[in-house]
């Protein structure tokens, strides 16, 4: 992470109450680590396929919104406190999850996880596969019988293969797929994929009704006029998944 960004709290702590307190500014809680959904770019600002949704989805509802960048493991219960108003990064939508706090509709349809090994006869079964934590991807894994090794960030389950830490990483294909192809033959695609989750959405309070509703007519306006396919080709690939 940049320390050109504040944390969580002190962001938190200067910006305005959100939308459901009476008040105009959204603040749109992020990790800012997992690329290409979301990332800090080189002028230590939020980046990525989200940023750029999220911008416009804001702008669709007239909404006047603001970027806070929370770790992940600490993102929905930063949600529930109030720290922002909105979980925006790469967030699958699940029944569990759905239990403590609402969704929009999904802006990413439901895609493929896919296992990245070092070597082409990594054992997915009784191996030890990385996943980040809190994830649906480490949810699965917890129910084979491999053993798994969970990371609070992406990329140490991606550096726990290429150290031998880990036999195999475990997460969202459309993560992966970059990482891959820049590896030069380092990592490779094994196993088969598997879909999980009800494709990627908007966290929010189960309270805030209101602004789902904004939300939610701000995405449905995108599918209908190609702009979230368009935004989804850009930043994931001709191959990805879209409406």
């Amino acid at each position: 992470m940049k320390s050109i960004l504040l944390s969580t709290v002190a962001v938190a702590v200067t910006a305005t109450l959100a939308l459901a307190d009476g008040h105009s500014v959204v603040r749109m809680g992020t990790e800012g680590a997992y690329p290409p959904y979301n990332f800090i770019n080189d002028a230590g600002e939020i980046d990525g396929f989200e940023r750029e949704l999220g911008d416009e989805l804001c702008l669709r509802a007239e909404l006047t919104c603001e970027w806070v960048k929370n770790d992940w493991d600490s993102i929905i219960p930063n949600l529930v406190s109030s720290n922002y108003d909105t979980i925006i990064a790469g967030m699958s939508i699940t029944d569990e999850r759905d239990e403590v706090i609402d969704f929009t509709q999904n802006y990413v349809p439901p895609a493929s996880s896919a296992f990245v090994a070092a070597s082409a006869d990594a054992d997915l079964t009784g191996g030890v596969i990385a996943a980040q934590t809190a994830t649906i991807q480490a949810g699965y894994i917890a129910e084979g019988n491999a053993a798994l090794i969970e990371f609070a960030t992406p990329e140490e389950t991606v550096a726990a293969v290429r150290n031998g830490e880990a036999d195999a990483v475990f997460a969202d294909k459309d993560y992966l797929v970059p990482l891959v192809e820049a590896s030069g033959g380092e990592l490779m695609f094994v196993g088969e994929d598997v879909g999980l989750g009800g494709g990627v959405g908007m966290g929010l309070r189960e309270s805030d009704g209101e602004l789902k509703g904004k939300f939610d007519a701000a995405i449905t306006s995108m599918k209908e006029d190609g702009t979230l396919n368009a935004l989804l080709v850009k930043w994931f690939g001709e191959e990805t998944a879209q409406y």
